[in-house]
C-alpha cells in the first residue's frame, strides 16, 4: 500500500516550518485577546453616547483615540515613546547582564549563594519608590538616576530566575555528563545552558515588563520627556483624556517590546517539546 501523500509530506518537512493550519491558529487566538479589550471599550461607548454615564473621569474610547491620534500628528508622542522606550532599553540591558551574571555564580557556587543571597533578598522587598531619593542624590536628575532604577526593576527577576533554574537542573543529568566524562565548559554549555535556558526566557520578559513599571516611577518624579511624564503633565492640567492614552501607549509600548524579545529568543528554545504553548 502505498503511503498516502499528504502524510508523506508532513512527516518529511522541517519541523520549525509553519503551517498554514498553525498560521490561522496563532492569528485565531491574536484576535480572540482582542474581542475583550474591544467588547469593553465598545460598551463604555456606548453607555457613554446613550447617557448612563458622564466619562468626564473615564472618557470614553473616542476621546481617548482622539487625544492619541493629535499628540501623534503634532510629534509629541513619538518624543515621549522614543524617551521611555530609549530608558527601558538602557536599564534592562544593565539589569538584565548583571541578574545573569550573579544569578549563575550564585547558582553554581554556594559559599557566593550563602555570602551575598541574604542580602539581595533584602534588598529585593525594597519599594521601587523608595531608591528614588538616593538615586536621585547619587546620580542627579538626569538619564543616569533613571536607568539605575529600571535597571535595579530589571534585575532582581532575572537573578531570581536564573538561580533558580540552575539550582534546579536535575542531579542526574549532571552525573550523566560526568559518566561521559564532559569537561566543565563542555558540562556547562551542552547540559546546563539547554537546562536553564526556557526559565531565563521567562525571566527576562518579567524583567522587561518590570522595566516598563520603574520608567513608569523614575519619569513621574523628574522628567521632561517620556509616557510617565505625559502622566503626570495630564494629572496636573486634570486631562483624564491624556492620562488613560498614555496609559494605552505604555501598553502598547510594552506588548510590542515583549513580542519583539519573544520572537528573538524563541529560536533558542524550539527543541523544546512541551505540552502547551508559553504565555
Amino acid at each position: 500500500m502505498r503511503p498516502d501523500a499528504g502524510a508523506l509530506t508532513a512527516a518529511t518537512a522541517p519541523a520549525g516550518t509553519p503551517s498554514r493550519r498553525s498560521w490561522r491558529l496563532h492569528g485565531g487566538r491574536g484576535l480572540a485577546g482582542l474581542a475583550l479589550p474591544l467588547a469593553l471599550a465598545l460598551g463604555w461607548e456606548a453607555a457613554v453616547r446613550a447617557g448612563l454615564a458622564q466619562g468626564r473621569l473615564v472618557p470614553p474610547p473616542s476621546r481617548v483615540l482622539a487625544t492619541l491620534w493629535g499628540l501623534a500628528e503634532s510629534g509629541e508622542l513619538w518624543t515621549h515613546v522614543l524617551a521611555s522606550l530609549t530608558r527601558v532599553a538602557a536599564g534592562f540591558g544593565f539589569g538584565a547582564l548583571a541578574g545573569i551574571a550573579v544569578g549563575a555564580l550564585t547558582g553554581t557556587l554556594p559559599l557566593v549563594r550563602r555570602l551575598i543571597d541574604p542580602s539581595l533578598q533584602a534588598l529585593r522587598a525594597i519599594p521601587s519608590i523608595a531608591w528614588v531619593p538616593l538615586f536621585i542624590l547619587w546620580f542627579g536628575i538626569f538619564e543616569a538616576s533613571k536607568i539605575t532604577l529600571i535597571a535595579v526593576g530589571v534585575f532582581f527577576p532575572v537573578y531570581l530566575g536564573v538561580a533558580g533554574a540552575i539550582a534546579g537542573v536535575d542531579r542526574k543529568l549532571v552525573e550523566v555528563g560526568r559518566v561521559f566524562r564532559l569537561s566543565r565548559p563542555a558540562l556547562a554549555r551542552r547540559i546546563l545552558l539547554p537546562a536553564v535556558l526556557p526559565a531565563t526566557l521567562v525571566a527576562l520578559r518579567t524583567g522587561l515588563g518590570l522595566g516598563f513599571m520603574f520608567v513608569a516611577a523614575a519619569e513621574l518624579l523628574g522628567a521632561s520627556e517620556g509616557l510617565g511624564y505625559l502622566l503626570l503633565d495630564g494629572q496636573q492640567l486634570g486631562k483624564p483624556d491624556q492620562i488613560v492614552a498614555a496609559i494605552l501607549a505604555f501598553a502598547g509600548l510594552g506588548k510590542l517590546c515583549d513580542a519583539v524579545l519573544v520572537g528573538l529568543t524563541s529560536p533558542l528554545a524550539r527543541w523544546q517539546d512541551t505540552a502547551r504553548e508559553s504565555l
